[in-house]
């Protein structure tokens, strides 16, 4: 059998003998010479070609001290050079050594004698330079160094993927001692990670050369198996000087204050996208049962299997929140939603529904401190302090509820109500700071559109009553007009405007007939609309011209720096037949005569009143018995759907019916062109003459 038949088939696998080459001795280069009993050479190396500069040709027979050492050290070599033949050992050192060149290289000797079978002696000597060794050695100590005492996580894997070294940094990072993962696969040693996904990059970077770079692992440790760490790691192929594959370098950076930090900065911002998302949700009217609905639908979507909005019984009935007390509370259940079915739900009020809570209730905590009440993990006993009796406690505990958070509906620092929040076991988790911190926003949101039902309520009212106090309560009877009027508020649930309608009796039997919009709502509309009908009376007095009596109110309302303001000022004289009208940006009035079809008089419109230094102008318009004037504000004809011209059509055409008192007319203008909703309020004042002697 010759030696060859001896050898495995696949050198480099198990049970070799032999394998690939490394390449520290070629980086090294290590030169070897051989000399006999005298000193001549008699083996000479392609190396030690290289090393020295001869060739062999040029080596071999002559004497190695002749050829290769300084005169001044001959007589120590052959020293040495004895000392090793006589077998007192090898020898090792530095020493100069002239190159072919002339120079002097500095050379890393091993010397040692050789015997062969017939007992005849030989030294061998084994030499590369000093400054290669030297490199070798330092770049040997630096890794060592680093490998030891960085406080980056390395190791080495081997070509199947085994790991065959890891540092005392990589050690502490897995909760593992080198014994526990040397030998192992990462999915041996390591099952708290995503292992797939290490040794699909480990084969990946084998297979190309190409490194993965910070790729981001998450798990749990076994030295710290209740806490997520995160792990930033690389994958480098090593090789070879001669491009021998040895297997994966592994760099490993602990990162989890990062991971945790961007984690938080991610809930952070879909925290204020769910916000942002609620404001727009919640209190898209000022219903409250809507509002309260909307909230609790949120929640469910996104922080609990169960809640409900509950409202102190007192708010709904219009008595002021009372501060922070002491004792049981009094709930009216306004919202009741659910993410899944489940018994939780027949565990708490119905809508609608008033129920009574004692102190030691976990909601009439809630409200009594103005703080919210969160327990991660309930009890048995807590159950009981939840629910509204024991068979509702029952309920909660078939349906697995463990988790439990109260927060507080406050505006403007009263507290309103409740928001309460359950988890059964379809949400494992307990409620965490966080939900209590983003519950709490959507409760302050909700909160205010809760008090804003009550407060425009309590101001529209106010400001309705206001109004109505402000305006002519009966027209008196004029000579030679029949007069009638309408005034009502926006249908809407929001606040009532500026629009005002004036009769106002002058001498020689004439009549001042007045009609304005105050843009704007609200309490200081109908503030601003008295003050101004106010002044109008008090100019109409002088018998002023209309246009003089605009421009008067123009500079009045000018320095009242409210600049929004139409007015149509007409003054209808039965002596002569005439009516002296004038208009300040109010949309045209309607002439109404029995004989022709109705028409939007033509007059100049003017700029609203306090813009100021602004020219108005008087027409003079004759009217016969039966001619009526129709004036309005502009809630009677405007809407957010059509154009103001295809309004006004609708109006002209209704105003063209067959003849109808002007209290019936005012009714079915009233019927026909407002509708449900609309958000402006509207003054209607209707003036017919009456014909000779009535």
């Amino acid at each position: 059998m010759c030696a060859a038949e001896s050898f495995p088939e696949d050198p480099g696998q198990p049970g070799s003998v032999t394998s690939e080459p490394g390449g520290l001795l070629d980086v090294l280069s290590v030169a070897a010479v051989v000399l006999d009993a005298d000193g001549r050479i008699v083996l000479w190396s392609p190396q030690a070609e290289e090393l020295f500069g001869y060739t062999a040709g040029e080596a071999l027979g002559r004497f190695a001290g002749r050829l290769l050492v300084h005169e001044e050290h001959l007589e120590l070599v052959a020293q040495l050079f004895t000392r090793v033949m006589a077998g007192e050992g090898s020898w090792a050192g530095v020493f100069p050594v002239r190159h072919k060149d002339g120079g002097t290289r500095l050379v890393e000797f091993r010397n040692m004698r050789l015997e062969d079978e017939n007992e005849d002696l030989y030294a061998l000597g084994l030499a590369t330079r000093q400054a290669t060794l030297r490199g070798v050695e330092r770049d040997l100590a630096l890794s060592t160094r680093l490998v030891s005492q960085s406080p980056i996580g390395l190791a080495v894997v081997d070509t199947d993927l085994r790991c065959v070294a890891v540092n005392p940094a990589l050690e502490r990072i897995n909760g593992l001692p080198a014994a526990g993962q040397v030998g192992r696969r990462a999915r041996e040693a390591l099952p708290f990670l995503d292992t797939d996904a290490v040794e699909s990059a480990m084969s990946e970077v084998l297979a190309t050369g190409v490194p993965i770079l910070d790729q981001e692992y998450v798990g749990r440790t076994p030295a710290v198996p209740e806490e997520e760490h995160a792990w930033s790691v690389s994958f480098y192929r090593l090789e070879t000087s001669n491009g021998r594959i040895l297997g994966v370098a592994t760099s490993v950076v602990e990162v989890t204050e990062r991971y945790l930090a961007t984690a938080e900065a991610a809930q952070a911002r879909h925290r204020l996208a769910l916000v942002a998302d609620a404001s727009m949700r919640i209190g898209t009217t000022l219903d409250l049962d809507q509002t309260a609905r909307e909230l609790a639908e949120m929640s469910v979507r996104e922080l609990a299997d169960v809640a409900a909005v509950d409202v102190l019984d007192s708010v709904l009935n219009g008595r002021p929140p009372t501060d922070t007390h002491q004792g049981p509370a009094v709930f009216r259940a306004l919202a009741l939603a659910a993410a899944h079915p489940t018994e939780a739900v027949r565990a708490a009020d119905p809508p609608g529904e008033v129920a009574r809570y004692e102190a030691d209730r976990m909601v009439t905590q809630c409200v009594n401190t103005g703080h919210p009440v969160r327990v991660p993990h309930l009890g048995r006993d807590d159950l009981a302090s939840i629910a509204r009796s024991p068979e509702a406690a029952t309920l909660l505990a078939a349906a697995g509820v463990h988790s439990y958070l109260a927060v507080p509906l406050i505006a403007r620092g009263e507290v309103l109500g409740a928001l309460d929040l359950k988890r059964t076991r379809n949400n494992p988790a307990p409620f965490t700071a966080d939900d209590e911190i983003l519950a709490g926003e959507l409760a302050a949101r909700a909160a205010v559109c809760i008090d804003n039902a009550r407060w425009y309520q309590q101001v529209r009212n106010t400001a309705l009553t206001l109004q109505r106090s402000l305006l002519p309560q009966q027209p008196p009877d004029q000579p030679g007009l029949e007069i009638a009027y309408r005034y009502q508020p926006a249908l809407a649930a929001s606040e009532v405007g500026g629009d005002w309608f004036d009769v106002i009796p002058l001498t020689g039997d004439k009549t001042a007939l007045v009609v304005g919009d105050v843009m704007g709502s609200g309490i200081s509309a109908a503030v601003t609309m008295g003050q101004l009908r106010t002044a109008t009376r008090t100019l109409a007095e002088l018998d002023l011209e209309p246009a003089q009596v605009l421009h008067h109110l123009d500079r009045i309302t000018d320095r009242m720096g409210q600049t929004i303001t139409t007015c149509v000022y007409a003054v209808y004289d039965p002596g002569r037949h005439q009516c002296l009208i004038s208009n300040a940006g109010h949309l045209p009035p309607v002439l109404v005569r029995p004989d022709r079809p109705p028409e939007l008089l033509g007059l100049p419109t003017g700029a609203p009143l306090g813009v100021g230094d602004v020219t108005f102008h008087t027409t003079t318009l004759d009217l016969h018995p039966a001619d009526a004037l129709v004036l309005y504000t502009d809630g009677l004809v405007e809407t957010r759907h059509h154009a103001i011209d295809e309004r006004l059509d609708v109006l002209i055409g209704l105003l063209g019916a067959p003849l109808r008192s002007l209290e019936e007319t005012c009714d079915v203008l009233l019927h026909e062109l407002r509708h449900p909703g609309d958000h402006d309020d509207v003054a209607l004042l209707m003036a017919r003459v009456r014909p000779s002697g009535s």
